[in-house]
């Protein structure tokens, strides 16, 4: 998982959401504290105001207290609601603050001026408390009230608040990664796009990636599609090098081949016979490596129809003198195409079909069809099979279990290459009575499917 790059983008975004929502929550939690002390603030100041009624201006003294206002919430002792005014060295205090006396040491604000202080307690809670200054009565009697509430009421709404914000933030995260899995998903869709196209290319599907793609990935598909190119040209210089060779050692091996035949004339039967011999395997060589040079290294989108290719290659061996006398049965449906070139299909089937013929007692038959979405294509002849030791052996150069000697053991292993080439199969095997040999072969794609075959088949 720690490979894939969705993964990778959605721990990320993960991660980053995670950490946009804590901090959104401290910050709105700080900002609803704010709020909440300044409601309590505006609260207590004007309770503050009320307070002041308390003062009663006099002629000898100034002013003097007279009783306070009724108010329960400030009758229960330790309630966490609090007042205390002093009135020069008068001091009253509110029942809830028991014998405690809340403590004055600070400066007192200016007349007329509020400051919002926290004091401690009855019970050493903090307390908020809000202080207003005044003077009172024409001796201006300093005036100093304290109105104080318990913090912890804050602290309570602050954690309510919280409360009630956390599974709404659970659930914003939750929106946010989906509409983060859904972004991300979609922003890779292109490389899926890019991923099957390539799988295409394997296929045979197209013949390159293209520029039909959104613009951040076109840089990558352009230099595949260039690397397949070049790759392209060295594989076709690399072939024609190969054919080069092996068409320029072939006429010197025939060369050779008639030296020897002129010395077995003169006598020299031994000399000739081992030149020929060794002038024979050169030979097996360079057959085997032209065959390999026609082979379609590049995997283009090709298709071949096997039917039509084996029944020209039946039309060509029954002018041979051994085709003629064998009963040719084919059996395959119009329109079957295998994804391998025409030339190719054409070399393999002519080297199988000549095989089946020479050893065949009467019959060979041909059948092509579709079978675990590949194409099978099936020889057998009625002959007398294969010692099963030498099975294995078959598709080795050089190897030719042809009783009449005129086999030059190269045909199957070529076969075994094309298919390997065109990502296939060669299976061979005895059939009581006779020889099987079977291709298994990927089949075309839709769009390449009905492409001619070669117009001029190889003669086996």
């Amino acid at each position: 998982m720690i490979r894939s790059i969705r993964w990778r983008l959605v721990l990320a975004g993960g991660l980053a959401i995670a950490l946009a929502l804590a901090l959104s929550g401290m910050g709105l939690a700080v900002l609803f504290e704010r709020h909440v002390e300044r409601v309590a603030v505006a609260d207590l100041q004007a309770r503050a105001l009320a307070l002041a009624a308390m003062v009663q201006p006099e002629a000898e003294t100034g002013a003097r207290l007279r009783a306070p206002p009724d108010d329960p919430l400030y009758d229960q002792p330790f309630s966490g609601h609090y007042w205390q005014v002093m009135l020069g060295s008068e001091l009253r205090r509110s029942r809830s603050l028991w014998d405690y006396t809340l403590p004055s040491d600070q400066p007192a604000p200016a007349p007329g001026e509020t400051a919002v202080r926290t004091l401690p307690g009855p019970r050493g809670e903090p307390l908020l408390a809000v202080e207003q200054s005044l003077v009172a009565g024409r001796e201006a009697v300093p005036l100093r009230i304290i109105l104080a509430s318990d913090r912890d009421e804050l602290a309570l709404a602050r954690r309510g608040f919280l409360g009630d914000l956390l599974p709404y933030l659970g659930l914003l995260g939750a929106m946010l990664l989906l509409a983060s899995w859904v972004q991300i998903t979609v922003g890779l869709r292109p490389l899926r796009q890019v991923g099957a196209r390539v799988a295409a290319l394997v296929s045979g599907g197209r013949p390159r990636i293209g520029q039909d793609l959104p613009t951040e990935v076109i840089p990558l598909a352009t230099q595949i599609d260039e690397l397949l190119d070049a790759r392209d040209r060295e594989l076709g210089r690399a072939r024609h090098r190969a054919a080069n060779l092996a068409h320029g050692l072939k006429t010197p091996l025939q060369a050779l081949l008639g030296d020897a035949a002129e010395l077995e004339a003169r006598g020299e039967v031994e000399i000739a016979r081992n030149i020929e011999a060794v002038a024979q395997q050169m030979r097996r060589h360079v057959d085997r490596e032209l065959a390999r040079a026609r082979l379609q290294s590049g995997r283009d989108a090709q298709s071949a129809e096997p039917g039509r290719i084996t029944t020209r290659l039946i039309g060509v061996l029954r002018r041979t003198p051994l085709g003629a006398g064998i009963d040719w049965r084919l059996s395959a449906p119009p329109g079957l195409a295998a994804r391998i070139g025409p030339d190719e299909l054409t070399e393999a089937l002519g080297a199988l079909l000549e095989n089946a013929m020479r050893h065949a007692r009467g019959t060979v038959r041909i059948s092509a069809r579709r079978k675990d979405g590949r194409i099978l294509i099936a020889i057998q002849d009625d002959g007398p099979g294969v010692p099963e030791a030498e099975l294995e052996r078959l598709t080795q150069r050089g190897l030719s279990l042809d009783p009449s000697g005129e086999g030059q053991g190269i045909g199957l292993a070529v076969v075994a290459d094309i298919v390997d080439a065109a990502q296939g199969e060669l299976r061979l095997r005895n059939a009581h009575p006779g020889f099987l040999a079977e291709l298994h072969l990927e089949a075309a794609p839709p769009a390449f499917q009905g492409a001619a075959p070669s117009p001029f088949p190889k003669s086996p």
